[in-house]
């Protein structure tokens, strides 16, 4: 099964079961999450505390920095190469078990749609279900 979807929250676990009513009839099985884009990426983290997000966010910007003197794509603005770099790291897609119809993540733990552009759009996810 595999569901396009626009995305606009950074915490999008739920929005991503809604999307997805077949996991309920997974005994066992695995959901691939992918975003199609390469300045966006996805994780699976803490989803308690929103301050949480505000580190990651503080953390990336200063590990990546916007107007680096040594980056030469800068065709879309000056986050456009901090942009890949920060995908780059965290990457394209989150797999998470099934069981029982229920993803297996911990109580804490969400998963993330992480905007690395000052004014990115709307971005799309895959969802692959595979199980039975």
């Amino acid at each position: 099964m595999v569901t396009y979807v626009k995305w606009q929250q950074p915490l999008v676990t739920d929005e991503i079961l809604r999307q997805v009513p077949e996991l309920s009839s997974l005994t066992v099985g695995l959901m691939h999450v992918f975003i199609q884009h390469t300045s966006a990426s996805l994780t699976l983290n803490e989803n308690a505390d929103a301050s949480v997000r505000e580190d990651f966010e503080r953390f990336f910007n200063q590990a990546v920095p916007e107007d680096a003197p040594y980056y030469t794509h800068t065709y879309e603005g000056s986050d456009d190469m901090p942009a890949h770099l920060k995908s780059s790291l965290l990457g394209a897609s989150v797999m998470v078990p099934i069981a029982n119809g229920r993803l297996k993540i911990g109580i804490w733990q969400g998963i993330y749609l992480c905007e690395h552009r000052n004014h990115g759009g709307p971005r799309h996810l895959v969802i692959t279900l595979h199980g039975e």
